[in-house]
């Protein structure tokens, strides 16, 4: 077991640290406000919601291997000898899916070595767990091993708030906020607001954790949870596993939401009991007062949240949301109407379940036995049929168990434990020709391009139990609650409700984690990078600001409509780049659209008066020593809390970003890189901005706190017009800016 020290001491402090705030605050407190205000590293007072920058001291860090290297990268660069913070880097994004767990894990032990060599050594050379290839999906490991009830961990992955299903806040970051609490620094959040969302009744029949964030990304949209934290709470949240809790938190970031979270309750003390943590359940069965919100806020919950939803469990139906957006939600019984309506293809080619959103013991034998049911009843499956666990322990397991074989007799494949096909690491055939053509799974992102590359992939998102439904169907339409199935023998069957375990009948078996404790000899480690390596390259820092005004910056691209980090910066096949920033600044924007031509990768040179890739003209841009600008839409850089989204305009010399709105990871990561990121005051005068325009900013040398930026836009024709742009920095954020980085004032702190 891990941090049991560091969780006793947390514990027995908790009851004096939330009776102190109560009477600084003087009203009772949600759960969030509970953990916040207990790991507050400022004086604390009743800070405004939506406004307030508070300092934070996060009890762990946690790392997956893609995003791990820049992150190690840069605390390398930061000068200490250990990390300040117990952390820990999972390597599971960089194994591929191909054809099978066995043959997958030893291609991307072969392909990847340069990469997995580095991160262990770092990891040992610094006192950072390493979670070896194979291990598991970071968000799951981090569940089974490190979440408690109560406390605070931030992560270089959105889906780090998976483990609000144990009670955590747990937080996405970037690298570079990271690299702060690694070395000892506080970590920066603006207070978040609070949605409450009040889960009544009890999930029944074809139903399921899944579906609940499904109809609450309906509700809310892609961005209606940004600056808040979702507190769930009612009878129904009670009913819920605690697997199923962290389903539900982890879909939370494709609304946006910061993180979300739910109360101690008997579910989390049987899994906790269950992952070999007797230890920790009983501490917070000893604290559980304040492991939970207070009384008086359940019951008059509109008085002390922001906003509150009501769901009521009885009546939720299963959903498929999308294509190409994880909020467009639709009730299964609605499917039929709505592809027809909509003209997308029904035939489904494959079903794939798993990802860190449902990879649990639980979500495997629900799903399980529907595949049992195929085999008895004589249905073969119409769909491909894929299944990755969420961890070696999960995956040994089911193995054990005797899921794995059932889903072998089924016709499905099994992966490795590893993200695979949800973040576009599947090396699925036929996906070069771009047909038309449609997918549904169990993961949380369905962008365009985002699973398999094409374009043409209509991707929709179910519950594990109705993904193997379907998949046996073969149909988009295909409701199980209603519909039957012709079997081999000719016959009309209809399928069970699905039936799973919460937790393993006979408990978790694995043989070997996949753990690697840091060395206990880290300085005579040297941590050596080849300078001719197309994989890893060792970072120089940004130059600082001149504190002059910025003068006839060029723009790069006018993004329209959605443009999310996988826009900005894909992963799939650039994901071996992670650790070479020049290299992978190749992919900058090749997914955004230009507003002026409505195509991809497709923008106007303005020292050529030629149209090109987009990452080309930046670098053309870049090296001659030309600074640009990127203007974006509504809710850019939504998605992941990829860094390199904002690392890569600042290699290319892009100095402003100038859009509508900002998801919030990406605002912060585009600040902690040194690049201006700004808002329109009236968001209008998006329209205003030309293809040929250079950009002056006018007033930058009296950079202040809460003052608008006068842009001023030089068109072609030789008119101009000013633009009032917003930014949110406060005091210190200025100063990451004019250092060139936070990293850079952390280095210089280092000496």
């Amino acid at each position: 077991m891990f941090d049991l020290e560091l969780i006793e001491n947390f514990y027995n402090n908790l009851d004096s640290k939330i009776d102190s705030v109560r009477k600084l605050v003087d009203k009772p407190l949600t759960l969030t406000e509970k953990i916040l205000y207990s790991h507050c590293s400022d004086k604390v007072r009743s800070f405004k919601r939506g406004i307030d920058y508070v300092n934070f001291n996060p009890d762990r860090v946690g790392m997956q291997d893609a995003t791990a290297q820049m992150a190690l990268l840069q605390f390398i660069v930061a000068g200490r000898r250990k990390v300040s913070v117990p952390t820990t880097v999972h390597a599971d994004h960089l194994i591929q899916a191909q054809v099978s767990s066995e043959y997958d894990l030893k291609n991307a032990l072969d392909i990847n070595s340069e990469v997995y060599d580095f991160l262990s050594s770092v990891c040992s050379k610094y006192g950072i767990g390493f979670w070896k290839p194979g291990a598991g999906i970071i968000h799951q490991v981090l569940l089974e091993n490190y979440a408690f009830p109560g406390g605070m961990m931030i992560g270089t992955d959105s889906h780090t708030v998976n483990a609000g299903g144990l009670g955590m806040i747990a937080i996405g970051v970037g690298g570079a906020d990271a690299v702060d609490v690694m070395v000892g620094m506080p970590w920066e959040l603006k207070f978040p607001k609070l949605i409450g969302v009040e889960l009544k009744g009890e999930l029944n029949g074809w139903s399921s954790p899944k579906d609940i964030i499904l109809k609450l990304a309906g509700l809310l949209t892609v961005k209606g949870g940004t600056g808040s934290v979702i507190e769930y709470f009612g009878e129904g949240a009670k009913s819920l596993s605690c697997t199923g809790k962290g389903t539900i938190c982890n879909m939370g970031a494709e609304i946006g939401a910061t993180t979300s979270t739910f109360s101690y309750d008997e579910s989390m003390q049987r899994y906790l009991i269950a992952t070999g943590r007797k230890e920790v359940a009983a501490l917070a069965d000893k604290y559980k007062s304040n492991l939970i919100g207070d009384e008086e806020v359940y019951s008059n919950p509109s008085k002390y949240f922001d906003q509150v939803i009501e769901i009521n469990l009885n009546e939720l139906e299963p959903y498929l949301n999308g294509p190409f957006t994880p909020d467009k939600a639709t009730p299964i019984s609605m499917m039929a109407e709505e592809a027809k309506n909509n003209g997308w293809p029904t035939k489904v080619e494959v079903g794939l379940i798993g990802s860190c959103t449902n990879s649990s013991y639980e979500d495997i034998s629900r799903s399980s036995s529907i595949a049992k049911q195929a085999i008895d009843k004589k249905i073969k499956a119409k769909s491909k049929f894929t299944i990755t666990p969420g961890s070696e322990q999960v995956r040994h397991t089911i193995e054990k168990d005797g899921l794995i074989s059932i889903f072998n007799k089924m016709g499905g494949t099994v992966f490795a434990n590893a993200c695979g096909p949800c973040i576009g690491q599947w090396a699925r055939k036929g996906s070069e020709d771009q047909k038309k053509n449609t997918i549904v799974h169990s993961f949380n992102r369905n962008f365009a391009k985002r699973a398999d590359g094409n374009p043409n992939t209509y991707a929709f998102v179910a519950s594990p139990e109705l993904v193997t439904a379907i998949a046996l169907s073969g149909d988009l339409t295909f409701n199980p609650m209603s519909d039957f199935l012709v079997n081999e023998d000719g016959e009309n069957v209809k399928l069970d409700i699905p039936k799973g375990f919460e937790l393993p009948p006979n408990g978790f078996s694995v043989d070997d984690l996949g753990y690697q404790k840091p060395s206990d000899k880290g300085n005579n480690i040297d941590i050596v990078v080849n300078k001719n390596s197309d994989r890893l390259q060792l970072l120089s820092p940004f130059e600082k600001y001149d504190g002059e005004n910025y003068s006839k910056l060029k723009l790069l691209i006018k993004a329209k409509g959605k443009c999310t980090t996988d826009h900005i910066s894909m992963a799939g096949p650039w994901l071996k780049f992670r650790g070479h920033l020049e290299n992978i600044s190749k992919n900058l924007l090749l997914g955004a659209t230009n507003a002026f031509n409505d195509q991809v990768n497709l923008v106007k040179n303005q020292l050529t008066n030629k149209y090109g890739p987009t990452p080309e003209v930046a670098n053309e841009y870049r090296v001659n020593n030309i600074s640009s600008v990127i203007v974006g839409d509504e809710n850019y850089g939504e998605g992941s809390s990829r860094e390199h989204a904002a690392m890569e305009p600042r290699f290319m010399g892009v100095k402003v970003v100038l859009v509508k709105s900002f998801a919030r990871i990406h605002e912060t990561n585009l600040k902690k890189q040194g690049i201006l990121a700004l808002t329109f005051d009236n968001k209008n005068d998006y329209d205003l901005i030309l293809e040929d325009d250079l950009f002056d900013v006018q007033n930058l040398d009296g950079f202040n706190v809460n003052e608008n930026l006068i842009i001023k836009l030089f068109h072609k024709d030789g008119t101009t017009d000013l633009i009032h742009a917003k930014h949110t920095y406060n005091e210190n954020q200025i100063e990451w800016f004019k250092a060139g980085s936070s990293l850079n004032l952390i280095s210089k702190s280092s000496g």
